[in-house]
């Protein structure tokens, strides 16, 4: 890890709000409570594994405020609201650590076309392209390779990693974080059949992605054949999902790793799609809902509700059909049996 911590620098930025025990190690690495060793820092993160929490070898654990025991010699326990929060808050030192933001300016190979702006606070990696009329704003970072197209926007203290595409007049606003080999405002998938062959049809649109968004890798973003396609603020998006054209997706969503979501579908807020879910074009699907990896989602999903499956139905529902399914050539046995009775 190449980063260490002392227990009484790790008590602030957790947050404790008591310990047990106490231990002279310094943290330099972070392992499950199975595996630890001395000079690591373990979490009890499900409640499944608090058996482990008596054998574990870790230096500092971090355990839920209300856990009943008392470590072992040269152990310190650290208690916390939420065991994976503090841990979180831990890996985000380290990454600050690791690999900090290199200081603000622009890469001697970078091109900036005529008109861009650059904030003076802003990093601008190598070979990166920024072209004329592009927007770069406070704090934010840019790796290498990243390109900005023509009028594209980038807000305050963002951070695009190598690869990035923001194509013209798309929009970032603040704290966006794309990762590497993410394309925004790719054309939309648009045709028309006209006289036996398909017509491209013109993608005018643009994308906006809204405050505190994270993109995975090679993850695209369709630009809308008109107005926008619109990712709402604090929503999380996983590696190879592909959002079309005029897509309007809530605040506070996740969509899991290989999600595909059609033209003009609306995700409202708090949507939750599993891995490799599908979602038809033009339907709605409602506040707070979830589905299952590989989910169809073919029809309007109602506000709230759990579905899975192909077509996508109810959960539960879902769940008695599989085992009812697995049933099925014992009771076609039967059948024969009686017919032959």
């Amino acid at each position: 890890m190449q980063v260490a911590f002392t227990p009484a620098e790790l008590i602030p930025i957790v947050g404790a709000t008591g310990t047990r025990g106490a231990t002279s190690a310094a943290i330099t690495g972070l392992a499950s409570l199975e595996n630890a060793v001395p000079g690591d820092l373990a979490f009890l993160g499900n409640a499944k594994y608090r058996s482990q929490v008596a054998m574990t070898r870790a230096s500092v654990v971090l355990l839920p405020k209300d856990f009943d025991g008392a470590p072992s010699d040269n152990q310190l326990y650290l208690l916390v609201d939420n065991p994976s929060v503090a841990l979180a808050q831990v890996c985000a030192r380290i990454e600050q650590k690791l690999w900090p933001k290199p200081s603000p300016g622009i890469h001697a190979s970078a091109v900036i076309g005529a008109g861009a702006q650059v904030a003076a606070t802003a990093t601008i990696g190598p070979l990166c392209v920024i072209e004329a009329g592009a927007v770069v704003g406070e704090r934010t970072h840019l790796q290498a390779n990243v390109f900005v197209g023509q009028n594209a926007k980038i807000g305050d203290d963002c951070w695009l990693m190598p690869g990035v595409c923001l194509s013209a007049e798309c929009i970032l606003q603040n704290r966006v974080r794309l990762h590497a080999g993410v394309v925004v405002g790719s054309d939309g998938f648009g045709y028309e059949f006209v006289a036996g062959r398909h017509e491209k049809v013109p993608q005018v649109g643009n994308v906006l992605i809204e405050d505190d968004v994270e993109i995975g890798a090679n993850s695209t973003l369709d630009r809308a054949r008109f107005s926008r396609t619109v990712i709402g603020t604090g929503t999380k998006i996983d590696n190879l999902v592909q959002i079309a054209h005029n897509v309007i997706v809530g605040k506070h969503c996740i969509l899991c790793a290989q999600v595909g979501i059609s033209g003009s579908a609306v995700l409202e807020d708090y949507v939750i799609l599993g891995g490799q879910a599908g979602v038809a074009g033009h339907i709605t699907v409602g506040k707070g809902a979830k589905s299952g990896g590989r989910a169809g989602i073919t029809s309007d999903v109602e506000p709230g509700k759990f579905v899975n499956g192909y077509p996508a139905i109810p959960y539960m529902l879902e769940r008695r059909l599989q085992v009812l399914q697995r049933r099925l050539p014992e009771l076609f046995k039967r059948v024969d049996s009686l017919e032959g009775k």
